[in-house]
C-alpha cells in the first residue's frame, strides 16, 4: 500500500532536485507512510514512524555531537528517510557526522542539489499514498464480498484455497495443528517444492497471535477455528511482508473454512478426505509421481525409503443385510477409530474410507521395524475400539512403487476373509481358495458356475422355507464328516441325514463323491462372495 523510499525518489518532482543517496542505502526499501517537512531538530516526538522527513537544513546545527543526536532521535522514531536540500545551509556536502550517523543506523540520507518545492513533493507523495489506501480499501471490500459468497454457499476447502491463490498470487496451504497438510493450491508453482519437508518446516514456524507474518519463513499464518475450537492453520507463502488486503484474504478464508467444517460435520473430516484422495491416487498410479510422494510426506506419512503395508478393515456388519444408510456413519466411525488406533500404536498411516464400506490404510514403517508386530499391535487397538472387524494386510513392500499393490491386496484379503474364520490379522496366506475366488469375483463365469451348482437348492429353500443350503455348508466345512456336520448344525443325525438325502435328490449328485463335494464347496464360497459384492455395491 505504501511506496518505498526508492520509489519516492524516482518521482519526477524529486528527480528534478537531482537526488543523491549519501548514506543508508540498505534502507531504500523502507515504506513511506507519509511525507513530513521539518526544519528544527526537536521533532522526533511528533513522528509516528514511516515518515520521509524533508528539510532545507537551514535550522540544523553544525556541531557534530548535536547532528549525531538529531539523527539518532529520528532513527528511534523509525523514520523512512531524511532528505536535505543543499541550497540554503550546506551547499556542497553534508557534515560527516550526519552522514556517519545515518549510515550506522541504516537510515537513507538523501541530498538534493537543486532547490525543490517541498509542498509539491508532499502533495505528490501523500496523494499517491492516499490513492493507494483508497485502492486498498476497495480491494478489501471486494475480498469481503467474494469470501462472504463462498461462506454462504458452503464452498469446499479446495474452492476457498483456489480463491486465496488467485487473489494473492501466492501458494496457500491448509494444515492441521499437528502440521499435516489437508489441502493446498500451489498457485502455478511446483507442488513438490512447496510441500517438501513441510511438517518439519511448519513445526519451526510459530506465531504468538491468531494472524501474523513470520519473516524468516516468509509465511502469512492465520488460525482456523470457530467457537473457541481451533483445528487448523492457513498458510500463505509470500517472501515479502504481505499487504493489508492479503491479511484480510487469509482471515476471511479462515472464516469460510471454519463455517464449512461446522456445516459439513456429518461428512468425512478434511483429514479423511485428504487421506482418501491420496490413497485413491496411489491405487490408480502404476508409479507414484513426485507430487504424490511429497503430498504423503506433507501428511507426515513418508513413502520413500520406508516399509509400506496396505491394511483393509471391514466391520462384520458389511456383507450382511445392513441398511445402506447405516453403512456410511459406521464406516466414518471405523476410519476415525483406525486413525486413533494408529496414533496409539505410534504408527504413521494414511487412513481412508473405502468405496466397499470399509477402511483402507497405508502404514509407513522404518526399515528396521517388524511389520508383523506392528500389525498385531494395531489390530489389538482396533479390535478393542470397534469389536468385531476383519483386519487384513497386504504384502510388505519397500518404497512408493509398491504402495498401490499392497493396498489392493489388503482389500482383496479383507473381502475374502469376511466369511472365513476370525483372526486378529488376515494375510494372503490365510485366505487361500477364498482369496483366489475374491480375485475372480467380477467374472460372470464364476457367477454362472455358482448358479449352475446351487441354483436348484437355493430355489428349493426359497419356495419351501427349508435350510438345505445351510446343511450343505456344514457338510462341506467338515469335510464330509456327517456326525460333525450334524453337531455343528445342532440337528439330530437322523434329521440331518434326511436333509443330505434331500440335497442329493434336488441337485442330482452324490455328496460322497470327492469332486462333487469340492465343486459344491467352491460354489458356496463363490456364492458368498457374489452376495457380499451385491450387498456393498
Amino acid at each position: 500500500m505504501y511506496p518505498t523510499v526508492a520509489e519516492v525518489l524516482a518521482l519526477p518532482v524529486l528527480r528534478h532536485g537531482r537526488p543523491h543517496v549519501v548514506a543508508g542505502s540498505r534502507g531504500l526499501g523502507a515504506r513511506v507512510r507519509w511525507v513530513h517537512v521539518a526544519e528544527v531538530t526537536g521533532i522526533a516526538h511528533l513522528l509516528r514512524g514511516g515518515e520521509l522527513v524533508l528539510t532545507t537544513g537551514i535550522a540544523l546545527p553544525d556541531d557534530a555531537s548535536e547532528l549525531t543526536a538529531y539523527m539518532g532521535e529520528l532513527a528511534d522514531a523509525d523514520i523512512a528517510g531524511l532528505v536535505v536540500e543543499l541550497v540554503r545551509h550546506w551547499s556542497d556536502e553534508l557534515p560527516s557526522a550526519l552522514v556517519s550517523a545515518a549510515e550506522e543506523r541504516g537510515i537513507p540520507l538523501v541530498t538534493l542539489s537543486r532547490e525543490t518545492r517541498y509542498v509539491t513533493v508532499t502533495e505528490s507523495v501523500n496523494g499517491l499514498i492516499v490513492d493507494a489506501q483508497v485502492a486498498e480499501l476497495r480491494a478489501a471490500e471486494q475480498v469481503h464480498k467474494v469470501f462472504t459468497e463462498l461462506t454462504v454457499s458452503g464452498a469446499e476447502p479446495a474452492e476457498v484455497l483456489r480463491e486465496v491463490a488467485r487473489v494473492t498470487g501466492q501458494p496457500v496451504v491448509l494444515e492441521t495443528l499437528s502440521h499435516e497438510v489437508l489441502a493446498y493450491d500451489a498457485a502455478g508453482t511446483d507442488p513438490g517444492e512447496l510441500l517438501d519437508g513441510w511438517p518439519a518446516r511448519s513445526r519451526a514456524t510459530e506465531i504468538g497471535e491468531r494472524t501474523g507474518y513470520h519473516v524468516e519463513a516468509g509465511w502469512l499464518l492465520t488460525i482456523v477455528g470457530a467457537r473457541g475450537h481451533d483445528w487448523a492453520r492457513l498458510v500463505v507463502v509470500c517472501a515479502e511482508p504481505p499487504p493489508h488486503r492479503h491479511v484480510v484474504v487469509a482471515e476471511r478464508a479462515a472464516s469460510a473454512l471454519a463455517v464449512h467444517r461446522l456445516v459439513a460435520k456429518d461428512g468425512d473430516s478434511l483429514e479423511r478426505n485428504a487421506h482418501r484422495a491420496l490413497v485413491n491416487e496411489l491405487l490408480a498410479a502404476p508409479v507414484p509421481s513426485a507430487e504424490l510422494i511429497a503430498r504423503s510426506s506433507a501428511l507426515d506419512v513418508p513413502l520413500a525409503g520406508r516399509l509400506l503395508v496396505g491394511v483393509a478393515i471391514r466391520p462384520r456388519l458389511i456383507g450382511s443385510a445392513a441398511p445402506a444408510l447405516s453403512i456410511q456413519p459406521l464406516t466414518r466411525e471405523l476410519a476415525e477409530a483406525a486413525a486413533l488406533a494408529a496414533r496409539r500404536a505410534r504408527v504413521r498411516a494414511l487412513v481412508s474410507t473405502g468405496d466397499d464400506g470399509g477402511v483402507r490404510m497405508l502404514i509407513s514403517l522404518s526399515p528396521q521395524a517388524k511389520p508383523d508386530a506392528v500389525l498385531d499391535r494395531l489390530a489389538a487397538e482396533v479390535h478393542q475400539a470397534r469389536g468385531s472387524a476383519v483386519i487384513a494386510a497386504g504384502t510388505v513392500v519397500t518404497g512408493p512403487a509398491g504402495a498401490g499393490r499392497t493396498l489392493a491386496e489388503a482389500a482383496q484379503v479383507a473381502a475374502a476373509a469376511l466369511h472365513g474364520p476370525d483372526r486378529p490379522v488376515h494375510r494372503l496366506d490365510d485366505v487361500r481358495l477364498r482369496g483366489l475366488l475374491q480375485l475372480l469375483a467380477g467374472d460372470e463365469r464364476l457367477t454362472a458356475f455358482a448358479d449352475r451348482e446351487l441354483g436348484a437348492l437355493l430355489a428349493r429353500d426359497a419356495a419351501s422355507g427349508s435350510r438345505l443350503v445351510a446343511a450343505l455348508r456344514h457338510y462341506c466345512e467338515h469335510g464330509g464328516n456327517k456326525s460333525a456336520a450334524a453337531a455343528a448344525a445342532h440337528t439330530s443325525r437322523t434329521a440331518y441325514y434326511q436333509q443330505l438325502a434331500r440335497i442329493e435328490q434336488v441337485l442330482g449328485v452324490r455328496l460322497e463323491d470327492p469332486e462333487s463335494l469340492l465343486s459344491l464347496y467352491v460354489a458356496l464360497l463363490a456364492h458368498d462372495i457374489t452376495r457380499s459384492d451385491h450387498s456393498t455395491g
